[in-house]
């Protein structure tokens, strides 16, 4: 597999118009860490985005599964970005790099603050996962414990990421949260996995006159349908529950929710906690992770992550939110 500085924009600009467009010259890098994604724009003055796949992250199949999702929830009419399919495939192939074609869709950032959008954004990902419901994933994991939390720990402490005078209190903390998440688990009881979002942040939904429009399905895996509700939700535990309340009147004008879940929210926000750690020291290798995440593996950095940690150990002990 060819390293992304073989990435040159002739390269991108071939790639593309092996799709069969003509572009006009023009590119800009938009941002993305994980993958290498660019606009181009084209003779007939139109543009599409080029999203060029991180080697040996995700199988051809895996790929092809998140593109299978995108276009189901497209092709019922769902605001989803899907792939653009050429010649019969959407994933495409050029000089060893596998990439993608998308339609141009801009938009800004919804206002999370905003009970009508909360509403509005319920709505829609009820919808997504009625969808999504019918039928699971086969090729890419599941978000649990064991890929958001064990692995990712293990690998911080196993390269020698975390500073070795806080090895000890991080490791112990990172078991004592884990502990309390596996319990939440318990107590949330037998809860239905499907196909998700998998990041479903403000930065993956873009707002427009016509309401949301959901991009980058890259980090699609199997969970319960509350990861793709609870990254909405901020700020004190009175203003969570506002926000879910928003949240859940949309929602459940399409889709059942499982009030178990709730049991869950501070549990994968602990996951993701752990996992963020992990991803940034995996990809650590690649030039833009340095340059873009100068606070990354300093102390300062563990600290702050052993902080966060502890307050998570006493957020997991509270009971959890209530859908009214």
């Amino acid at each position: 597999m060819p390293a992304y500085d073989a990435l040159t924009p002739e390269l991108i600009l071939d790639a593309i118009e092996s799709g069969g467009y003509r572009c006009d010259g023009r590119l800009i890098a938009l941002n993305s860490y994980e993958n290498r994604v660019y606009q181009a724009w084209l003779d007939d003055g139109t543009a599409l985005v080029a999203k060029f796949y991180r080697p040996g992250r995700w199988s051809n199949a895996a790929i092809k599964e998140e593109h299978e999702l995108a276009l189901e929830l497209a092709e019922a009419e769902l605001p989803v970005v899907a792939p653009l399919v050429r010649g019969g495939s959407s994933l495409l192939e050029h000089a060893s790099f596998r990439f993608a074609l998308y339609p141009r869709c801009p938009g800004r950032t919804p206002e999370l603050d905003n009970p009508d959008t909360l509403r509005w954004l319920g709505r829609f990902i009820a919808r997504i996962h009625a969808v999504a419901a019918l039928r699971p994933f086969t090729q890419r994991p599941p978000i649990d414990v064991k890929t958001f939390g064990r692995e990712p720990s293990r690998y911080v402490l196993e390269n020698d990421f975390v500073p070795p005078e806080l090895r000890a209190a991080y490791s112990s903390v990172v078991d004592d949260v884990l502990g309390r998440v596996e319990r939440a688990y318990e107590r949330a009881g037998p809860v239905r996995r499907i196909r998700l979002h998998g990041d479903c942040h403000s930065g993956n939904i873009l707002w427009t006159g016509e309401g949301p429009h959901f991009v980058d399905l890259d980090d699609a895996r199997m969970g319960p349908a509350v990861q793709d509700v609870w990254m909405w939700l901020s700020g004190e535990r009175q203003e969570m529950q506002l926000q879910l309340n928003s949240v859940m009147e949309g929602y459940r004008e399409f889709h059942e929710f499982n009030p178990a879940e709730l049991w869950l929210v501070e549990a994968l926000r602990t996951l993701r906690l752990i996992h963020y750690s992990g991803w940034l020291a995996q990809r650590w290798d690649d030039p833009a992770f340095p340059s873009s995440f100068p606070f990354f593996n300093t102390q300062r950095y563990w600290q702050d992550q052993i902080l966060a940690l502890r307050e998570q150990a006493a957020a997991l002990d509270e009971s959890p939110l209530e859908v009214y």
